[in-house]
């Protein structure tokens, strides 16, 4: 059930055998963008018109569990249109080249509608502007593309990293009244997730918040857990006082947290974003680290629901949603337990994440873990 990663493919194996579209086959008609009009199909969502479509689902790189959970949730959402007639995706594997060959045979097979993770940002414009051309519906998500919307891509529908920081912020203020030292720790190096998010922390933290990387908007981890440990084990070996880490893939934290531990020091306060290994973890070890104190957003697999969205009423001629900008919500707060205590499941894999809407039966089946 694992994801194949290799070629353009109709629905992955994985998915497929937790979400199998039904209803959707390969005799629906191709077509480009519809009339948005918003009149829906009876019974189905109000962003699913009555056009009929065949959807793409295009990752950069979809070698991970958060991408595959993502995907899945994306098939998801296009099951609840029934005028999409066949879902297709493709995994770019990390190389550019490959993610613009696949957005050029999407459309050279008639797909109506894409939505498209851009991993490699700009570099993918050509390819993004050429499909529009051809008309077909075109929504790139999460990562900026650059271009313009109505131009070069039907829309963009991103995601509100600065609210993440401003939660964040706001958060770390509650626990830490008098200030402190702030650890932040982010993907590859000018990624403008880390750099939202900075800004949005920096709206709400005064000068008694002493960021620790003052001469780079944070550490560069790649979100990846081997680089996280080396470089929160040098911080660690810098600095005596680390109040509170800020890190948005919560889950890369996990192997390197014990490296407080090993120290004679207590974990600190943590904000980030959620995963199931990160919940349990904090369960395990909370009663031993004082300072352990730990708060959550939503991890963000759910912002392809709302790309999925958007494609569909474009090209179906539904409602468009009312925003194009996903908002990550709060999920866990160890102190107040507001929305939600800090969650754990630990008969299923650490490498789903309980906030997002694809329930954690399906995750852990399409990870292949279960």
């Amino acid at each position: 059930m694992e994801i194949r990663t290799k070629g353009t493919v109709l629905v992955s194996a994985g998915v497929a055998a937790v979400l199998a579209l039904s209803g959707c086959s390969d005799s629906g008609t191709a077509g480009g963008s519809g009339d948005t009009g918003g009149t829906s199909l009876a019974g189905a969502p109000s962003w699913c018109g009555t056009k009929k479509v065949t959807f793409a689902q295009l990752d950069g790189f979809g070698g991970n569990s958060w991408r595959q959970v993502t995907t899945a949730s994306g098939a998801e959402e296009a099951k609840k249109c029934p005028s999409v007639t066949q879902y297709e995706y493709a995994d770019g594997q990390g190389n550019t080249q490959k993610a613009i060959s696949d957005i050029n045979g999407m459309v050279a097979k008639g797909v109506g509608a894409m939505v498209v993770f851009g991993d490699a940002g700009p570099a993918v414009l050509p390819a993004l502007r050429s499909a529009t051309k051809a008309g077909v519906t075109v929504v790139p998500y999460r990562v900026d593309v650059g271009g313009k919307a109505g131009t070069d891509y039907t829309q963009f529908v991103g995601a509100s990293f600065v609210d993440d920081g401003k939660s964040w912020g706001t958060w770390i203020k509650s626990v830490l009244p008098n200030g402190g030292n702030v650890l932040f720790l982010s993907g590859p190096k000018g990624n403008s997730q880390g750099n939202d998010e900075r800004t949005g922390m920096k709206q709400v933290l005064d000068d008694k918040y002493n960021f620790i990387n003052q001469d780079q908007p944070y550490d560069v981890t790649n979100w990846d857990p081997a680089l996280t440990q080396q470089v929160l084990t040098a911080e660690i070996a810098k600095n005596p006082k680390i109040d509170v880490i800020v890190s948005d893939f919560g889950p890369s934290l996990v192997g390197a947290l014990p490296v407080f531990q090993k120290s004679g020091r207590s974990i600190p306060a943590i904000a980030t974003s959620d995963g199931n290994s990160l919940g349990c973890f904090w369960q395990k070890n909370q009663s031993s680290n004082p300072d352990f104190k730990l708060m959550t957003v939503a991890t963000g697999n759910d912002n392809v629901r709302l790309a999925v969205q958007w494609a569909i009423a474009k090209a179906t001629g539904g409602k468009v949603p009312d925003t194009s900008t996903f908002t990550a919500p709060k999920f866990e707060d160890s102190v107040t337990s507001k929305p939600n205590a800090v969650q754990c499941d630990s008969n299923l894999p650490g490498d789903i994440y309980l906030s997002a809407q694809l329930s954690k039966d399906q995750q852990a089946a399409v990870i292949n873990k279960k």
